[in-house]
């Protein structure tokens, strides 16, 4: 269920004020660890790797809606202390939960409330699983636990980098690759794909991989390397937590320099319009014309906050150049009239005043955008695709993609965006007002393993943008998520209407939804992640039910003993 955000006092409500609303977001972004006393370590953890320190922490996720006390971690120097660690689980029944910077909304690692005496190990790969190397001209080789902003930099000081990249540097490659994380690109009308390079999720471009797997000669598990051709890999390249993956090889391309242009005068009607209703500023003509887009759709509002990337190799006359990421300060710094609102609508349950925040936001946006420069920029990929610091607004995240094909992604904005307008207004009429954050929309090319030019490629079983071989014209994804603050009144219940247009609307007639793993999804009204309908049923559907099965059975046979597995994982997987 939606919990509000004063976890950290439950008992008084009134506490979420506005600067209290502003210290819980700084301090979610690092949990620290308190360190173990050896006696109760020892008592607690007998056994455990002597050369592996232990430490107590808390685990709180993106929005603090998932939060555990005390849990045990550590932080493996090597992957063979990664291993130990493991096989020390395995042998005293304790499961293995790796944390990197606990960037998500659903419950994949860890069940919220998990007490502190649960046999729940976090294994933080941050601190020591950050190597960086390049294995060819155009492979690098990194830990997980690196971040996307130092890989990112990284390939950018070798002339390197990716098509798309989610706008947060701060996830952990592995956890991004875990969710099969994505930006947002498909190639311009008349673009071709650039050697290394991919459209779809960030999984796609894996070479190959190393796993702490089991093994049954050994009678224990080990490091095994998969490379991308093996059956076994399929499954790995987008595992849900289900596994516990220490390195890949990355295929890349040469880094391009882009142009992010902002726009907030186009009205959402226009925007979103139905196709064929005229020859207007559409999401479609942006995406012919760019390839690259992104929409922020503030509630109750009538013009997106609309983003347009594009190649330029040479900087345009009216561009900024940006040599660091993170442009947009009036975003990754909460405004002051946006926080006064948040800590009022809150602390006084003056819900109410959704339509006033979601104007306060837009407006912020709009006149950030002026007053810092940051409405046509330029500069290395890496400069605009990232801008999304921690300290940005905490909100909850449905999500879905929408696959269909190129020309199918305006009716798909469209239809979507027609049932979110009518819904809101009923809503409101009615004095319920259950989103305060906004819209965003994204679109993605798919998985397509020939991009990663490698004989044999196999697409990732369980990732989002996996094609699907009976439906060839399904070459895109639309991204769509629908922001808000947690507690918000009947918000479950018009995400759950959201959730079920949206599988009945798109079914794999004309296109096909599925959920997006790290986002919020099968929602009653009374909570997140608690439909057994989907949860048993569509989301195995919606993936294939043959390619479910081929990937539950690879993670269990990698995993006979369930060390990498929690109570969310196994409602899910059954």
């Amino acid at each position: 269920m939606i919990t509000g955000p004063a976890h950290n006092d439950p008992s008084n409500a009134s506490s979420w004020t506005r600067r209290g609303f502003l210290l819980t977001a700084a301090a979610l972004a690092a949990v620290p660890g308190l360190p173990a006393d050896p006696a109760a370590a020892a008592a607690e953890l007998p056994d455990f790797p002597a050369d592996v320190a232990l430490y107590r922490s808390a685990y709180r996720n993106w929005v603090g809606e998932i939060t555990a006390d005390g849990l045990w971690a550590c932080a493996p120097g090597s992957p063979n202390q990664l291993v130990a660690v493991v096989n020390w689980a395995w042998r005293h029944g304790w499961r293995v939960r790796a944390r990197g910077a606990a960037h998500g909304w659903s419950p994949l690692t860890v069940t919220d409330r998990t007490p502190s005496g649960a046999p729940v190990l976090l294994v933080d790969t941050a601190p020591h699983l950050t190597g960086l190397s390049l294995d060819s001209p155009t492979a690098v080789r990194a830990g997980t636990g690196v971040t996307m902003e130092a890989l990112l930099t990284f390939l950018e000081e070798h002339g390197l980098g990716v098509t798309a990249a989610p706008a947060p540097g701060v996830l952990t490659l592995g956890g991004a690759l875990a969710v099969d994380a994505h930006g947002t690109a498909v190639p311009a009308r008349g673009e071709r794909r650039r050697p290394g390079h991919t459209y779809g999720s960030l999984s796609n471009l894996i070479l190959s991989l190393t796993a702490v797997v089991w093994d049954d000669g050994a009678d224990a598990y080990v490091l095994r390397t998969f490379q991308r051709e093996d059956a076994d890999c399929a499954a790995l390249l987008t595992h849900l937590g289900r596994s516990l993956v220490t390195e890949v090889v990355l295929r890349v391309g040469a880094n391009t320099d882009l142009r992010c242009v902002s726009r907030t005068d186009i009205p959402a009607g226009e925007l979103f319009a139905a196709p064929g209703s005229g020859d207007g500023r559409t999401l479609a003509s942006f995406l012919d014309e760019a390839g690259r887009v992104e929409a922020i759709w503030f509630a109750f509002t009538e013009h997106p906050w609309l983003k347009v990337w594009s190649l330029a190799p040479s900087r345009p006359l009216t561009s900024r150049k940006v040599t660091r990421p993170y442009n947009y300060p009036f975003s990754d710094n909460v405004p002051a009239p946006v926080a006064a609102l948040v800590g009022r609508m809150t602390s006084d349950a003056a819900w109410y005043l959704a339509p006033v925040l979601g104007t306060a936001q837009y407006e912020a946006a709009a006149l950030g955008l002026v007053a810092t420069f940051s409405a046509d920029l330029w500069g290395p990929s890496k400069n605009t695709l990232l801008y999304l610091k921690p300290t940005t607004l905490r909100v909850h995240a449905n999500g879905y993609a929408v696959l269909t094909s190129r020309d199918g992604v305006q009716r798909v904005v469209s239809e979507f965006a027609a049932f979110y307008r009518e819904r809101l207004t009923a809503y409101a009429a009615r004095g319920s007002f259950p989103v305060n954050g906004s819209v965003e929309i994204r679109v993605t090319g798919l998985d397509d393993p020939g991009d990663v030019g490698v004989p044999g490629a196999r697409p990732p079983l369980l990732s989002a943008l996996r094609p699907r071989e009976d439906r060839p014209e399904w070459d895109t994804a639309v991204w769509l998520d629908v922001l808000t603050l947690p507690g918000t009144p009947d918000a479950e219940a018009f995400l759950s209407e959201v959730e079920r247009f949206l599988l009945r609307t798109f079914d794999g007639g004309s296109a096909l939804t599925r959920v997006e793993w790290s986002k919020g999804w099968a929602y009653t009204d009374e909570g997140v992640w608690s439909d057994e309908g989907v949860l048993g049923d569509v989301v195995p559907a919606a993936v294939g039910r043959a390619e479910w099965a081929q990937a539950d059975a690879v993670l269990d046979r990698l995993d006979p003993h369930r060390v990498y597995a929690n109570a969310f994982l196994d409602r899910l997987f059954g």
